[in-house]
């Protein structure tokens, strides 16, 4: 489903391109500069996108005795990251680049299962995958649907993608690399069907404790992880408590949460930091590009080579 939703809002941001060639063109403006015009348009207008979600959480953002500053420049990087990111994911792994497995007989680490967040597909993971491959390690990714339906509903799905993991690949445990939303379908996973079979959950991005902007978008899914209220006097939402309260401690030791301390999406950023877990904070990156950034990539590469079940 979001292949093609991805693929009808890349030929409306197309009609809009063409929409303002011809516009240009009756004003006398030459073919290449019109041209280049209709695809600035819609470049700005992705561009206001990716600014917007850092201006909705602005109001939100968690403030601490010892905050992390970032520089100007450093911001400028984040922001340009972050849009890029964001293109190439939207506009083209999520409408063209799904797939299900690549898999190494000569690999010496644990299988990969690979949950995308919300709105998002397997597509999602193409420039992590990329460097998976390069590491001989197998992999397999998970299309969550209904796109807006409920996160416990996601728990059966992951639960029957684990098992076909550990059957095709004849081991007796898997790592789950999870990005935003996916970290909280693992978790739900945890707690209804336990962590026999799963030696690490890697979540990046993930709200743990809900996030604001989550106020902002539609289906239930986005009703269970947002944050209700400001950093101060703000709270999750009772789905996340609820699922707080059913977890154990051993479930919990067994996640590594990666996260920006300037995630634009999750906010207040400290959500992503979970209490029992392995936190691991980074600084001045966005939240599509987390699985995009090679320095994530080779924390995640490293923490799944160490893996054993």
């Amino acid at each position: 489903m979001i292949s093609r939703i991805s693929r009808t809002l890349l030929l409306i941001q197309l009609g809009i391109a063409v929409l303002f060639y011809f516009l240009l063109r009756h004003f006398d403006w030459p073919i290449v500069v019109a041209a280049l015009g209709g695809i600035c348009i819609v470049l700005l207008l992705r561009a206001q996108i990716t600014a917007n979600s850092f201006f909705l959480t602005w109001p939100y953002r968690g403030r601490t005795a010892n905050p992390v500053e970032i520089t100007w420049l450093q911001i400028s990087r984040l922001f340009l990251r972050e849009f890029r990111a964001t293109m190439l994911c939207s506009s083209w792994a999520m409408p063209f680049l799904r797939f299900d497995q690549f898999t190494y007989p000569d690999t010496t680490s644990l299988p990969v299962l690979l949950i995308h967040g919300y709105g998002c597909n397997s597509g999602y993971w193409r420039w992590m995958s990329l460097e998976l491959r390069e590491a001989h390690i197998t992999h397999y990714a998970l299309d969550m649907e209904p796109v807006f339906g409920s996160i416990d509903g996601y728990a059966p799905l992951v639960d029957a993608a684990v098992r076909r993991v550990l059957e095709e690949t004849g081991q007796k445990k898997i790592v789950i690399l999870a990005h935003s939303m996916g970290g909280l379908a693992a978790r739900a996973y945890l707690r209804d069907h336990g962590g026999d079979r799963v030696a690490k959950v890697i979540t990046l991005g993930s709200p743990h404790h809900g996030t604001a902007i989550a106020n902002f978008g539609i289906g239930i899914n986005c009703g269970e992880m947002n944050w209700l209220g400001r950093y101060e006097e703000g709270q999750s939402s009772p789905w996340l408590q609820n699922l707080a309260a059913t977890e154990d401690a051993d479930g919990l030791a067994s996640i590594v949460s990666i996260y920006s301390q300037h995630d634009n999406i999750i906010s207040p950023q400290s959500s992503a930091h979970l209490e029992g877990a392995w936190n691991i904070p980074v600084i001045g990156i966005g939240h599509v590009a987390l699985a995009l950034e090679p320095s994530i990539q080779k924390i995640v590469i490293e923490i799944i080579h160490n893996t054993r079940d």
